[in-house]
């Protein structure tokens, strides 16, 4: 065999991404947190971007967070259609938030009388985090005297996150900030008339607070980052969001949920030419600022279409979640079921209700044929309530769970599903609940 050497023309293909492609491929999966440390780097490299932070929220606005959290903040109680939807959504949210509580009860120095004292504030608890009754009412239903029970209440409300076992939003709020050691005077006259903070009469509070007006929109600022229902980052929907949503969606007179981008997280991106950069530089820009506008159509585009789907779900919780394909909402938007699924990762939708993550609206039908279209989802919820609903001293099989799924529903679920679906949502077994039930154990 000849081993001299020679010259071959071999031809070869590969894909290369621009960088347009790059960073659609980036930002598409993208919050709006990651976009605007994205677009904040890429400022630092490309003279010709320039960034405009958001707008400073008006003295009266407040975050999407606290939509709803004032009720009649002049009682410090729920309207009559805030506590029944708080009711109606207890049963959800209660198993996580129960289970948290349980155990930091468990870590306290507490009394046998006193477990008791916090059983039954702990039936009391709204899936705000807030309790709903007045300490007198629970402090009869556990048969003790009111100012023990004061006590209890005392020491349930050093429970993290602050502002737990609050009676009201002034009291949330002054529970937060005394973690922080935040809490003076006119704090506290602020919280006093949290009427006149949401209304925004800045003029009225900076009389009553002796303070300058400056110097109560600062206050208005500290406030407005606290946590109006601690109880909610506990709930199976929200799934411990903590951070601002990035759409917000409201309903409209004719029931149908509108949907717009929450533009106090996003900055705004244009282009200025600078003789620094290169004309190269230029046109990266350029096509950024397209990418950013794109992105910001296509999450709007695909979370309106989820929300048209799902518009029940927005209104009543996981319960009414219907079953649905990231493949059947690329078809209706007509994008690439890939192009959906990054889009939607990491995203967020502000309801009524409280913040879900996109990706929790997708969920597949159980059950059997012939049977009903349930989803997942939906099964969860309900198996939830169920547990939220069981005698204490008689916690339910997921034998029996099945059973009941079952006469619900119609849907036949086999025991082992419903044992999958009780630990996703961490709650224990029928034997552990009933045993880490203050109350109900040995001392």
């Amino acid at each position: 065999m000849s081993q001299r050497p020679g010259i071959r023309v071999i031809q070869t293909q590969r894909l290369a991404l621009n960088h347009s492609l790059q960073a659609s491929i980036v930002l598409l999966r993208a919050d709006a947190g990651g976009l605007t440390r994205y677009l904040e780097e890429q400022a630092t490299k490309n003279p010709h971007l320039r960034l405009d932070p958001p707008e400073p929220a008006a003295a009266h606005d407040w975050l999407p967070r606290w939509a709803g959290a004032f009720g009649n903040v002049s009682t410090g109680h729920f309207s009559s259609a805030d506590f029944a939807s708080a009711i109606d959504s207890a049963a959800e949210a209660a198993p996580s938030l129960y289970a948290h509580v349980i155990a930091a009860i468990g870590t306290m120095t507490l009394t046998a009388r006193e477990r008791l004292v916090s059983l039954a504030f702990l039936d009391a608890l709204e899936p705000t985090g807030w309790i709903s009754q007045p300490i007198s009412v629970i402090a009869r239903a556990a048969g003790v005297a009111e100012k023990e029970a004061a006590g209890v209440l005392a020491k349930l409300q050093r429970i993290d996150p602050p502002g737990l076992f609050a009676r009201d939003l002034a009291e949330c709020l002054t529970l937060q900030l005394d973690a922080e050691g935040l809490a003076d005077r006119p704090m506290g006259v602020l919280l006093q008339h949290l009427h006149l903070l949401a209304a925004g009469d800045f003029d009225a509070l900076s009389v009553l607070c002796e303070l300058p007006q400056s110097e109560i929109i600062r206050r208005f600022g500290l406030i407005r980052r606290l946590n109006p229902k601690p109880g909610g980052d506990f709930s199976p929907v929200s799934a411990a969001m903590i951070r601002e949503p990035d759409l917000i969606a409201r309903p409209d007179q004719d029931g149908t949920w509108v949907l717009s981008l929450n533009r106090s997280l996003l900055p705004s991106v244009r282009v200025e030419q600078s003789s620094k950069g290169t004309a190269q530089d230029l046109a990266a820009a350029k096509s950024l600022v397209k990418v950013v506008e794109a992105r910001n159509a296509t999450l709007l585009k695909v979370a309106t279409e989820i929300a048209l789907r799902q518009k029940h779900a927005l209104g009543e919780g996981t319960i009414a979640i219907i079953p649905m394909r990231m493949s059947e909402v690329a078809q209706a938007v007509g994008l690439h079921e890939s192009t959906v699924s990054r889009v939607i990762a990491g995203a967020s939708l502000d309801t009524p209700r409280g913040s879900i993550w996109l990706r929790e609206l997708f969920s597949v039908a159980v059950g059997q044929e012939n049977e009903p279209n349930v989803a997942g989802a939906a099964l969860r919820g309900h198996l939830s309530r169920l547990i939220a609903a069981e005698l204490p001293e008689k916690p339910l099989s997921d034998q029996k769970l099945a059973q009941l799924i079952h006469t619900m529903l119609g849907v036949t679920v086999a025991r082992r599903t419903i044992a999958k679906y009780r630990e996703l949502q961490g709650i224990q077994a029928a034997s552990l609940r009933k045993r880490q039930r203050p109350g109900f154990r040995s001392f």
